[in-house]
């Protein structure tokens, strides 16, 4: 704890700051409540896409085993060529939006492969699309996270540090500055009642003498 002056403006500046972190705790507290809510939100719209792409594919499998293949999906058949992102905010965080993708199919003969490869291809892109808008939401949830943190020390900052030290501070101060008053009421009062002594006794000087 850095060394205080025990003088009346250091304790208005003491309450000044008092007043300060006191104004700024609820709000602070109030974010992390929202980054927490948000956070967890994120991550169960996160585990619903990573649990559609699972039932998808399933679906998919359960469908191409009719026709007695193993595997429907042709390497190169689909890839990704442009991934679409906007911006959101959230609690003043910056985050990512998933907005889509477009996709590129490759180069497979017509004659050499199953009738169904279409199906196949359209599977695939909802397959990966899904996978990148889990990405995107693992992204938030990072970010969120990150700044989560953040609010967290400051609020135990104010809390448990800045707040209790100012109040003791303060404290510390009032009680200085009350014995201080203290000592001089008594001062003044032992400095009159000198003077007073004094009087009296060059009174009692002058009656003698006459």
């Amino acid at each position: 704890m850095a060394k205080i002056k025990l003088t009346k403006n250091e304790q208005k500046a003491q309450k000044d700051a008092l007043k300060m972190y006191q104004r700024y705790l609820p709000t602070l507290t109030l974010k992390k409540q929202q980054l927490q809510a948000e956070i967890r939100t994120i991550e169960e719209n996160a585990k619903a896409v990573r649990q559609q792409k699972a039932a998808l594919e399933e679906e998919f499998r359960s469908w191409i085993a009719v026709f007695g293949e193993e595997d429907a999906f042709l390497p190169g058949m689909v890839t990704v060529r442009n991934i679409r992102k906007g911006i959101g905010n959230i609690a003043g965080v910056t985050i990512p939006v998933y907005e889509g993708a477009d996709f590129s199919r490759g180069d497979y003969d017509l004659y050499q492969t199953p009738l169904w490869v279409d199906l196949a291809a359209d599977c695939m892109e909802k397959a990966l699309s899904l996978d990148l808008e889990a990405e995107v939401l693992n992204e938030q949830v990072r970010l969120l996270q990150k700044e989560l943190l953040t609010t967290s020390q400051r609020v135990n900052l104010f809390e448990k540090v800045k707040i209790p030290e100012t109040q003791s501070n303060i404290k510390k101060i009032s009680v200085y500055l009350g014995d201080q008053q203290v000592s001089a009421v008594v001062r003044s009062k032992i400095s009159k009642k000198k003077i007073e002594q004094r009087n009296a006794a060059a009174a009692g000087k002058e009656e003698t003498a006459v």
